[in-house]
């Protein structure tokens, strides 16, 4: 082989491997795209995503990140990828929905107060008198958030100064999502709840999970709507 020979083969070589890493770029920035967006993956998970569609939405922002021009059919086989890629990790996350069950409390309130030393001993008190009753608390670095039944509302609202209330609201309803302990180990579930209401436009007022148990309070309003979606999404799931 002479020199030219040898010269024209490494060149070769070179341009195929700068080929092989412009290609990987793309496939790693079109799948962080994907995966900070929970409506692509849901429109893929589910089957209803146009790969050409998505491919031409998420162009632009590709090329922005990888700076220079890049073939849709490019895009297209990436995002087919992220669909192979990430079949099983949609599967784990149906499997989860589909051994869902749902409860719903009507007519609950939220009280959320300042997070001092008093409201706090009030608070441990109240779990103890009132451990048969519905009453979910969470906890922030300044201000504690309770839910309760709004028969409760005057007896509970009476421990706590007018100036500790920073927020109280009332007819609200939770949703109480009640899944299998993988739920724990299996990341996208609870956006997949979550996302699923925003698609029907249905503000979440509050949200926390517990163990297996997550908890969505949403206004009286909204609850028979939300009620609807979050079953046709566990009906879809055991299908």
């Amino acid at each position: 082989m002479t020199k030219i020979d040898q010269g024209l083969k490494g060149k070769r070589v070179k341009a195929f491997t700068k080929g092989v890493m412009r290609e990987e770029s793309v496939s790693k920035v079109v799948n962080k795209i994907i995966e900070n967006d929970i409506a692509l993956q849901d429109s893929i998970r589910r089957g209803y995503g146009n790969f050409s569609a998505i491919a031409r939405m998420i162009k632009p922002k590709v090329e922005e990140t990888v700076q220079r021009k890049v073939k849709l059919e490019s895009i297209i086989t990436a995002v087919k990828r992220f669909k192979g890629f990430r079949g099983q990790f949609f599967e784990n996350i149906r499997g989860i929905i589909a051994k869902s069950t749902i409860n719903v409390r009507t007519d609950v309130v939220k009280l959320s107060i300042e997070k001092t030393r008093r409201n706090l001993l009030a608070i441990r008190n109240l779990l103890a008198g009132y451990q048969e009753e519905f009453l979910q608390v969470s906890e922030s670095i300044s201000a504690i958030t309770l839910v309760f039944d709004q028969k409760l509302f005057h007896e509970i609202r009476s421990l706590f100064r007018k100036e500790d209330v920073l927020e109280e609201k009332t007819n609200l309803a939770a949703i109480i999502v009640r899944s299998p302990k993988e739920i724990a180990e299996t990341p996208g579930c609870i956006a997949t709840f979550y996302s699923q209401l925003s698609r029907r436009q249905i503000n979440i007022d509050d949200t926390t999970s517990c163990f297996t148990d997550t908890i969505i309070v949403v206004k009286m309003e909204d609850v028979g709507a939300a009620f609807s979606t979050l079953t046709e999404l566990i009906s879809e799931g055991r299908k």
